[in-house]
C-alpha cells in the first residue's frame, strides 16, 4: 500500500505527500496519476507521444504526489529514478505535473525542493527550455547544450548535493 510520508508540517495545507513505488498505489489512484500527465503532456501541450515509457516501473523508481485531502485529487506530481551518469549514480526527476486547478499553488515546486532536500546524490532533469530559470531558482544549473524532443526544446540540468 502506498504511504503518506510524515512531513505533515511542511506539506501544503489540505494536501497529503505520497511517496511510493507505482505499484503500491491504489488503481483509482494510478489512473488519476496517469490520466493527469497525459491531459497536460498529451493534449494541453498538443505534444502526441508515448506517455508510458516503461520507466514508471523501475526498480527504484517512486511517485511523489501532492494528494488533495478532501476530493483525493492528485493536485501535483513527479517521477523519481534511479539512473547514472557518467557512471556515478543520481536520481533523475521527470514528469512533474500540475492539475489544472491547482496551478499558481507553488506545488510543483514544494515537490521539486523536497526531493533535493531528501537526496544525498545529485539530482538531474531534462528541463522543457522555458523553464530553465524556474528550475534554476531550485539549485538546478544548465550541464550541457539543448535539444528538441517531440517538438519542445530542452535542456540537461544537474544540482548537486549541498554540502555542510
Amino acid at each position: 500500500m502506498s504511504r503518506a510520508v510524515d512531513h505533515a508540517a511542511a506539506t501544503p495545507a489540505g494536501l497529503v505527500l505520497v511517496d511510493a513505488p507505482l505499484v503500491d498505489l491504489p488503481v483509482p489512484r494510478v489512473y488519476a496519476l496517469l490520466a493527469l500527465r497525459v491531459d497536460v503532456f498529451v493534449v494541453e501541450q498538443e505534444c502526441p507521444y508515448p506517455e508510458l515509457d516503461g520507466r514508471d516501473l523501475e526498480p527504484g523508481a517512486r511517485h511523489l504526489l501532492l494528494v488533495d485531502a478532501d476530493s483525493d485529487v492528485v493536485a501535483a506530481a513527479l517521477r523519481c529514478l534511479d539512473d547514472e551518469v557518467d557512471g556515478a549514480p543520481v536520481r533523475r526527476v521527470g514528469r512533474v505535473v500540475t492539475h489544472p486547478d491547482h496551478r499558481g499553488r507553488g506545488l510543483a515546486r514544494w515537490l521539486v525542493d523536497h526531493v533535493t532536500a531528501t537526496q544525498d546524490r545529485p539530482v538531474v532533469l531534462d528541463a522543457q527550455a522555458h523553464l530553465r530559470d524556474w528550475y534554476g531558482s531550485s539549485g538546478f544549473r544548465v550541464v550541457g547544450p539543448g535539444w528538441i524532443e517531440d517538438g519542445i526544446p530542452h535542456v540537461p540540468m544537474r544540482r548537486d548535493p549541498t554540502t555542510t
